[in-house]
């Protein structure tokens, strides 16, 4: 039995981690969950699953936590959560918690030798210059880079001439970004096609997430930036393309539901039913694609050209999209500020190498608090 442990577990990708453990009971095992600070929910994976570890980096919420499991030894803290991942003895561990946060889990989790199942995106658009070299072995769970992984016969170093990557549009496909000024967070955060958390949501409808892509994608399969391309395909059935130097393409189709590449990173390279969709080829459909053209968001161009500059430059961005959605979500903000707020931080930054996660730690602090300001006035 495979043993697991769960970082972000009262997340979106969180729970959906959690359905496959559970379908699957006979194969996986949840020994470790940690959580932020919903502490009900947290007490409700408690009682179903009875891992071994358990943690809230949550202290306040912590303390609110009653009902733990006998046999369940529980940690609060940031600390407390390291130790559980330290202590766990898990096989696999997911990292699905979201923002800046999941690249100490992912470093710790390199440093243990366990399979790096990897859902958080800024583990490697921030940290990707220090990631990869520590951990041995990374899984992708984002729906987009496991296609491209599954087209490399499950294989990283796989050898390839172009990467596709499919964006679905977000909330506002073929809308211009002078049109979005005075759109609400109730809009940005209805997806068309996937059920997301609210920071990814509103990123998907600036495009900001799949700059972060392109990013991941670079780290991911070493693969140089101008290989790299990005196009639209609203129906979200194809995931990602792999173009070879025959002039071939292998795609990766299936219907949305990122329990598939949460199931194959636990599963690989073997293949077991999942109780998903199938695509239904009785009908008839069509599958549409569009470049995704300069210019049409401008946080997905300033997300290749901070992941080109390198070094601290994609933290630093980062950083500051974390700060400028939250307040967009609070209404402090107009959706297109987010870009303003985001370029702003950027350009009055000096950069620098990546050489540590305490040096990004310094320019991730440092960016918030230049986002902040500008966000004041």
């Amino acid at each position: 039995m495979k043993k697991v442990a769960l970082v972000g577990s009262t997340g979106s990708i969180g729970r959906q981690v959690i359905d496959v453990i559970e379908g699957h009971g006979d194969k996986f095992k949840a020994v470790c969950l940690i959580a932020n600070c919903s502490a009900a929910a947290f007490e409700a994976q408690l009682a179903s699953l009875s891992p071994e570890f358990a943690a809230l980096t949550d202290i306040d919420a912590a303390k609110s936590v009653k009902n733990v499991p006998d046999g369940t030894r529980f940690f609060a803290g940031e600390d407390g959560a390291l130790k559980a991942l330290e202590e766990c003895g898990a096989d696999v561990a997911f990292v699905a918690c979201g923002g800046f946060a999941g690249l100490k889990y992912s470093l710790k989790v390199a440093s243990l030798g366990m399979v790096l199942a990897l859902a958080n995106k800024e583990s490697l658009v921030c940290g990707g210059e220090i990631l990869l070299p520590a951990a041995q072995n990374i899984v992708p769970v984002d729906s987009e880079h496991s296609a491209i992984w599954q087209c490399l016969n499950f294989d990283r170093r796989g050898k390839f001439s172009r990467l596709v990557i499919t964006a679905s549009g977000g909330a506002f496909r073929g809308k211009k970004w002078e049109e979005l000024k005075g759109v609400t967070a109730a809009q940005a955060t209805a997806h068309p096609t996937w059920k997301m958390g609210a920071k990814i949501t509103v990123d998907s409808a600036t495009l900001l997430n799949k700059g972060y892509e392109i990013i991941e994608a670079h780290h991911l399969y070493g693969a140089p930036y101008d290989k790299i391309t990005a196009v639209i395909h609203p129906q979200s059935i194809v995931h990602s393309l792999v173009g070879f130097e025959d002039g071939a393409y292998l795609a990766q189709l299936s219907c949305p539901d990122m329990r598939l590449p949460i199931q194959l990173a636990l599963t690989y390279p073997q293949r077991m039913g999942a109780g998903l969709e199938y695509l239904d080829f009785t009908k008839a459909f069509s599958l549409d694609f569009s470049p995704l053209e300069r210019g049409v968001r401008p946080l997905f161009d300033l997300a290749v050209e901070c992941g080109r500059a390198g070094g601290i430059m994609p933290a630093v961005l980062n950083a500051a999209s974390e700060i400028a959605d939250g307040a967009f979500l609070r209404g402090e903000i107009g959706f297109t500020d987010i870009f303003t707020v985001c370029d702003k931080t950027v350009q009055t930054s000096a950069g620098g190498a990546a050489e540590s996660y305490d040096g990004l730690a310094e320019a991730d602090k440092l960016a918030r608090l230049r986002a902040r300001k500008f966000i004041l006035g």
